[in-house]
């Protein structure tokens, strides 16, 4: 069941992304595993203002996650992650489209993300879930800030894409 995340379920939100985290190292990705999945004080503002929604798993506790926040009037889809023991179960596009049907009932254009180019389970997923790659020049300034970001972090070792989907009225 996909429904809104709330405060007691931020703790295992951050258990996700370090579990969905650790995939990466499978790849060769090491500097991605062991990046820091964020805290419960970090998730919070995204529950609180109903920007976080989690699928059940068995029992009621959440399995998976997705966070979004306004970016350049688009709503952006800040995470997503599946625990790696409920992955290719749907759970991931579950959570894109409930996201995808609260932008449209907020007027948002598009959905936006920036991800992975070269990670089968990041741009090309998100391709098949409707999204398209954005050149450099299509980037809005509040992408080039997040990619700006990401870049600090040191997540741009591997090719990362900015992403577009756009909703219908």
């Amino acid at each position: 069941m996909i429904r809104p995340a709330r405060a007691e379920d931020a703790a295992a939100m951050v258990r996700i992304e370090e579990a969905a985290g650790q995939v990466f190292a499978t790849v060769g990705m090491d500097f991605v595993a062991e990046d820091d999945p964020g805290t419960v004080e970090e998730l919070l503002p995204y529950v609180r203002d109903g920007r976080a929604w989690v699928a059940d798993g068995p029992g009621g506790t959440p399995v998976a996650y997705l966070i979004a926040e306004w970016v350049d009037g688009n709503v952006h889809v800040e995470q997503v992650s599946v625990h790696p023991a409920y992955a290719r179960r749907g759970l991931g596009a579950r959570l894109v489209e409930r996201v995808a049907g609260w932008a449209r009932e907020r007027g948002a254009p598009a959905l936006t993300l920036t991800t992975y180019a070269e990670v089968a389970w990041n741009a090309p997923y998100y391709e098949r879930l409707g999204f398209r790659r954005l050149a450099d020049d299509e980037l809005t300034p509040g992408l080039r800030a997040i990619r700006a970001a990401e870049a600090e972090r040191g997540l741009d070792r591997w090719p990362r894409v900015g992403m577009r989907r756009e909703l219908s009225a």
